[in-house]
């Protein structure tokens, strides 16, 4: 639906790939750097999810007002750390180790909202990636990142 959105005539052709069972980050890492080549074909890789999924807790925020600190702010300024790095190995190296940072798991109880981006890191190639986007929703912290 947001390519609808953002391309309402849906005349640029569009292929899902699907996440690895297992949900290994270095595997998806390894999916986009496969992905890379087609970026200079003007493919444009998009990796839907989420920096923030863990819903009981934005659930008992939005029923409590979201009072309170924000949600995953440690794993956000982790992530935004890791996203932008200038050395793509350490970003890599740092992705494929995110359930280590701080607050992983409380952000993310299960990585399939998060795995897409290791696809669009992996094929970011030297591209360094910018923080595009923070907004709170429903007490927690939800970032947007671009590479290229």
């Amino acid at each position: 639906m947001p390519l609808k959105v953002a391309f309402p005539a849906a005349d640029i052709p569009t292929v899902q790939l699907s996440l690895r069972a297992d949900l290994d980050p270095e595997a998806h890492l390894a999916a986009g750097r496969a992905l890379a080549p087609l970026r200079d074909e003007g493919v444009l890789i998009i990796g839907s999810g989420n920096t923030y999924h863990n819903m009981a807790v934005m659930m008992r925020a939005m029923r409590g007002g979201a009072r309170g600190p924000v949600a995953g702010a440690d794993f956000d300024r982790w992530l935004g750390a890791a996203a932008t790095q200038d050395d793509p190995a350490r970003r890599d190296a740092m992705l494929a180790a995110w359930s280590q940072a701080p607050g992983a798991r409380e952000a993310n109880p299960r990585e399939e909202h998060l795995i897409p981006l290791h696809v669009v890191a992996g094929a970011a190639g030297t591209d360094r990636g910018v923080k595009t986007l923070e907004d709170h929703v429903m007490g927690a912290v939800e970032s947007a990142f671009r590479f290229g």
